[in-house]
């Protein structure tokens, strides 16, 4: 057996585990689909129930990953095939897409993204800031490295316009035409813009794999009811946090995406697609909960004199000290929690009119709010189904992993070798993520001892 374990995926779940293994004196591969590592946890503001900076615990391990070294890193890549061998170990092909930066000789001074002169919207904060064409995902990125957005390059794409025969390949005085812009290759201090680059595929041979892809949230427009994708002032939770992140596009300040003014009622819709057999979410989200409370909670610390409301079907806190996080945020920080479901809402001038009902007191609310977050659902990533084809895992009828033995073998799955952590299993906070990737890296431990002892007799 060889040694080396591949992780797949470099949130928090794929960090714990590559680290524990790497830590432990074995090669690992570790992963990433993204340009840097971190996974949601990097668009995190503060962390319940300590309200702990999310940047503050993770970057030292973020940091750890990127120079340890017994582990290599591959981000901005995904892997395509998985193999058995003859003896039982795993073949893996890797494909690294083209970055069009040589990342070997790029220093990650910036030039190249501060000179771009095209913005685009970034997903990384989730519509309510923009990005540069050439961009890293954030300040703390790991690695520092830049990528080009090829699909949104004015540069390739006028530069394969005119190889393709789309466009003249000649200007009007007979000049062979030139691709328009470059500003990022004209500033680069060191050469590293590529245009010519393509994608790379490389072979590693692993004894193990870990499996932690993380999850997707519930895509607001499939929420008409709650102007998901319609009105601009409502955002999921996840956006919400990139509002209060220091590291976010108004630097922590709350503000409204459509206006740019500060919001003075806001209003939290908690299950916003979970408990929902019609949506084809019947299952609990489990931690929407707890960080609406969290966001509630900061937006009363950075709006001193606004007023926060939270729509609740009822309320799940089964970790350490989180009922009493959540009573801190009724008790001390005056968020009102309105038992009953948010029916409609409508844009009505420049206020967000919330209709719903408290059941409670057997009375309909109706709420004229500046901003309104959807707690969203957590569901299994898209390509959930072709990893699993991949490697032969099992998945249950909503596409989560699942283990050989749920109750006592939580993280290892029914192929040899394999093991998984993480959202990738399904909703779960990141306490619980952590122990969960540790778990995993010690059944790999486990399985190169076992076989060290055999070796050795």
């Amino acid at each position: 057996m060889i040694k080396r374990a591949l992780v797949i995926g470099a949130g928090i779940a794929g960090i714990q585990a590559a680290l524990d293994i790497a830590n432990s004196g074995y090669e690992v591969v570790l992963v990433e689909k993204e340009p840097s590592i971190g996974g949601h946890m990097a668009q995190l503001s503060e962390t319940f129930p300590t309200l702990d900076c999310s940047q503050c615990i993770m970057t030292p391990r973020t940091v750890e990953v990127g120079h340890h070294e017994n582990i290599r890193l591959y981000t901005y890549s995904e892997v395509e095939a998985v193999e058995r061998t003859a003896d039982g170990d795993f073949a893996v092909r890797i494909r690294r897409r083209a970055a069009y930066i040589d990342w070997d000789i790029c220093t990650g001074c910036g030039a190249c993204v501060e000179k771009c002169p095209f913005k685009v919207e970034s997903l990384f904060e989730r519509g309510i800031g923009p990005r540069k064409v050439v961009y890293t995902l954030s300040p703390q990125a790991v690695p520092n490295k830049p990528v080009i957005d090829a699909a949104n390059c004015r540069y390739l794409q006028s530069k394969w316009d005119i190889e393709a025969g789309r466009v003249p390949a000649v200007d009007a005085k007979g000049n062979p035409a030139k691709p328009k812009c470059g500003a990022c290759a004209k500033f680069c201090p060191t050469g590293a813009i590529v245009w010519e680059q393509q994608d790379q595929i490389f072979e590693e041979q692993v004894g193990a794999i870990v499996v932690a892809t993380g999850y997707d949230l519930f895509p607001l427009s499939r929420l008409p009811e709650y102007g998901g994708g319609q009105i601009a002032d409502v955002i999921d939770g996840l956006a919400f946090e990139r509002l209060l992140a220091a590291s976010g596009p108004t630097a922590g300040k709350v503000r409204r995406p459509s206006d740019g003014l500060e919001p003075r009622e806001v209003v939290f819709v908690q299950c916003s697609g979970s408990r929902d057999p019609e949506r084809g979410v019947p299952y609990c989200s489990k931690l929407c909960c707890m960080y609406t409370a969290k966001q509630a909670i900061l937006y009363k610390h950075r709006v001193h004199d606004g007023q926060a409301y939270v729509f609740y079907i009822d309320v799940r806190a089964g970790g350490k000290g989180y009922e009493e996080f959540l009573n801190r945020a009724m008790e001390e920080d005056g968020v009102v929690y309105l038992r009953g479901k948010v029916s409609k809402l409508f844009r009505e001038g420049d206020k967000i009119i919330v209709k719903g009902a408290d059941t409670l007191s057997n009375r309909t609310i109706e709420i004229a709010a500046d901003m309104v977050v959807l707690a969203t659902a957590i569901v299994p990533r898209l390509t959930n189904r072709q990893v699993a084809e991949m490697l032969g895992l099992a998945i249950d009828d909503n596409d989560f992993y699942t283990a050989a033995n749920e109750e006592l073998d939580p993280v290892v799955t029914g192929v040899p070798g394999v093991f998984m952590a993480g959202a990738a299993l399904g909703p779960k906070d990141i306490p619980e993520t952590v122990a969960q990737a540790s778990g995993a890296a010690a059944k790999v431990l486990s399985m190169f001892q076992k076989e060290h002892s055999a070796a050795n007799g």
